[in-house]
């Protein structure tokens, strides 16, 4: 419990929450022994509206985004303020205004966040309508807030500048850790593959948001402000994660095969399986080690798990004879090696950790860096381009107009006592994806109802402001706290401290909870019903997209390995960027599926085959990890013009699926006859004999060598091929469907 609680408090969220906790606070307690508890009020109100802009970047985009999200939320409040006299220009201007502000968010991630602050500051203004001074007086406060917000944020940056990188790397660590697990599961004799492959493409989705954040952070500082050592040290971990991460996908054999040929010899698969393990259990301690800055001490003794495997392979080669061993004996020596890297990787992250780190580990790895980031810029053709039906945010962006301007009028007409609360509530639950809407509209008003009871019932035995005071400061911090990780438990924390503060200020306390209660429904439901018939944003609409990307990324990556493979020398940046986008894509496909699995049945068209591409793609990636993982670990022979027709196969199958898809029918390729195919695969099996039979020396270890190589790069092929078939067939499927 105790280590739960410490983990808690040490997290990215509880840190967050205390930065925007002390910036609201620190004014509103001050002013208010100055008898001046309104002022600081409005300057708690600027840093609550400046905080949601402070995302994971470097200090430079950190600061920028701050600036610019204190000085809008203070513009638009003065603008609503100026226009609000004004009852016939007021509610034309009110619907361009959020409109612009929804519409900012074309721009990426920040610029969404910026987006939500401007749109809160809208709904607020209505909280308090000025004139005259007191509302440019009103504005200059709550920019006040957002610039003692950002000198909050840079104090807690760098009383711990490095703290949120070893978080997030820590938690990378031990989501890697989990995937090694899986994949070590999957030699379980009887393994449920179905299970264990889906709980990795979840996982995938993790790593992608962690991964860009740390990205972020970390490149972005390092091409900017240039290289520390702590810097240094972070990305080499980072590397090092990406490459653990594509030798566990590099184990990508057929395992019901291995089965078939190993079930008779449980030791060896066994012995792996406990290497597996223990590969993901170091990883795991280390996570804990980094997370709570201790000293790690590695209790997995990996070398000896990797000379058990070593004698497994010895005793199951001799059970059999050399003979009949031999290809077992190739599959598993290939396993074999695939650990050994995966363990020097293991060491490089350990040593980074201990005084035993040494920069010079990070030589030539930082070269093109930059391009591994999102470039940041925000060009006005951008949003031209969105202002289109065929753009989500413009749709999701005149749907939140509409169902403001429908809450403002209902909540002026009726007898409603906060409208401003009714308009809060829309923007806090309305997303563009109908699945994420519909659960944040239920967590809302769950912990409404339960924020609002337990304050009641606090409030009707304590009547001391001190205390209550104290309660709504916790409650602000713990609803802040647990806005990202549980938004029923966040809703309630906040209900419960919106209530504290009106029992400090007003007697009529539950008319307050009574009118919040039923304000948030008002709001929950017009976010709701605004998703489900205002053009809504279907996730089967937008899935042959992110089938698409998948295949094109998982198609460029291919394609780099043929050409490493053909050309040899050093690893390009072109091929990693490769790998980087092919796991990036496989994630945001298995995204979209987990957001269609969340809307009606009648809206979840074609779910079997859009799984099934996911997993199809997911093996396709393995397969391509495998091959190239090999190719760059060992010195592979000249790649013939057998591997590179049937390359050329699997690249026009997949060619194919993305025609299909674009529904163009004229750019569809003609794929080899099954016959040439085959014989090629042949080919490529005689292409050691031929060496041998034109007499070239060769040594038994060079012989054993190449002929590993070819068992493996056939059966890479032969299952690329067949993925690629698949692919193109269930493409089909879900076109026609």
């Amino acid at each position: 419990m105790i280590y739960k609680i410490r983990k808690f408090t040490d997290s990215t969220y509880f840190t967050n929450a205390l930065k925007v906790t002390v910036a609201a606070v620190i004014p509103v307690v001050l002013l208010s022994f100055l008898g001046k508890f309104e002022i600081g009020f409005t300057i708690a109100l600027g840093a609550f509206f400046t905080y949601p802009s402070d995302i994971p970047s470097n200090l430079k985009h950190k600061i920028n985004g701050i600036l610019v999200t204190a000085l809008l939320v203070a513009g638009v409040n003065l603008l609503v303020n100026i226009v609000y006299p004004y009852s016939i220009i007021f509610h034309p201007f009110l619907a361009v205004l959020i409109f612009l502000m929804a519409m900012i968010s074309v721009y990426g991630q920040r610029a969404t966040m910026v987006s939500f602050s401007a749109l809160i500051s809208v709904s607020l203004a209505f909280a308090s309508i000025n004139t005259g001074w007191a509302m440019v007086q009103h504005s200059l406060l709550i920019l006040s807030g957002g610039l003692f917000y950002l000198m909050i944020s840079l104090v807690f940056h760098y009383i711990r500048p490095h703290r949120y990188v070893e978080l997030q790397i820590a938690e990378c660590i031990k989501l890697t850790a989990k995937y090694l697990k899986l994949r070590g599961d999957l030699w379980t004799i009887n393994a449920d593959k179905k299970a264990i492959i889906e709980k990795q493409l979840h996982l995938q989705v993790e790593l992608n948001t962690i991964r860009q954040n740390i990205r972020e952070v970390l490149i972005s500082s390092h091409t900017t402000s240039g290289s520390s050592n702590q810097n240094r040290k972070m990305l080499i971990v980072f590397i090092s994660l990406m490459e653990i991460l594509e030798l566990a996908l590099a184990t990508s054999f057929d395992h019901d095969k291995l089965h078939q040929k190993f079930d008779d010899h449980p030791k060896v698969l066994l012995t792996y399986q406990k290497l597996a393990y223990n590969l993901a259990a170091s990883l795991k301690k280390l996570s804990k080690s980094v997370q709570n800055r201790t000293k790690y001490i590695s209790k997995h003794t990996l070398r000896s798990d990797l000379n058990a495997l070593q004698l497994a392979i010895t005793d199951y080669e001799n059970d059999l004879g050399k003979i009949h061993a031999s290809e077992g004996v190739f599959m598993l020596t290939t396993m074999l090696q695939y650990a050994e890297k995966q363990v020097e990787k293991i060491k490089i992250v350990e040593r980074a950790f201990t005084l035993a780190f040494n920069s010079q580990d990070f030589k030539e790895k930082d070269k093109d860096l930059e391009k591994f980031l999102t470039p940041q810029y925000y060009p006005l053709s951008t949003l031209i381009e969105n202002f289109s039906f065929s753009s989500t945010i413009f749709r999701h962006s005149l749907r939140l107009t509409i169902t403001l301007l429908i809450g403002f009028i209902i909540g002026n007409i009726l007898p409603f006592h906060n409208v401003y609360w009714i308009l809060l509530t829309i923007i806090v639950i309305m997303r563009p994806g109908y699945g994420l809407t519909k659960q944040r509209s239920f967590h809302r008003i769950f912990g409404t109802i339960i924020g609002g009871l337990i304050a009641f019932g606090i409030l009707s035995l304590v009547h001391d402001n001190i205390t209550i005071s104290i309660l709504s400061i916790l409650s602000m911090l713990l609803g802040f706290s647990f806005t990202q990780i549980n938004y029923k438990v966040s809703a309630t924390f906040v209900t419960m401290y919106v209530v504290f503060i009106y029992g400090i200020l007003t007697p009529n306390i539950g008319d307050v909870v009574q009118y919040r209660i039923l304000d948030t429904i008002v709001g929950c439901t017009l976010a709701f019903l605004a998703n489900h018939f205002l053009w809504p944003s279907w996730e089967f609409l937008n899935i042959p997209s992110h089938i698409e990307k998948s295949i094109v990324a998982n198609q460029n990556y291919l394609k780099e390995i043929s050409v490493f493979y053909n050309k040899k020398g050093t690893i390009s940046t072109s091929y990693r960027l490769a790998r980087k986008n092919a796991f990036i894509e496989i994630g945001n496909l298995m995204a979209s599926f987990q957001r269609m699995v969340q809307e009606p049945k009648s809206k979840q068209k074609q779910l079997p085959q859009v799984y099934k591409l996911a997993v199809l793609n997911h093996s396709l990636l393995s397969s391509s990890a495998s091959l190239g993982t090999y190719i760059q670990s060992h010195k592979t022979t000249s790649a013939s013009e057998a591997f590179n027709v049937v390359v050329d196969t699997v690249i026009r199958n997949l060619d194919n699926a993305i025609a299909l898809l674009k529904e163009n029918d004229l750019y569809l390729k003609e794929n080899l006859p099954k016959e040439d195919l085959a014989m090629r695969f042949t080919e490529l099996k005689n292409i050691r004999a031929k060496e041998l039979k034109e007499g070239i020396p060769i040594d038994e270890e060079a012989f054993q060598l190449k002929m590993q190589e070819a068992q493996l790069v056939i059966e890479q092929l032969i299952w690329l091929t067949n993925l690629s078939e698949n692919i193109l067939k269930t493409t089909k499927e879900l076109m026609e469907s």
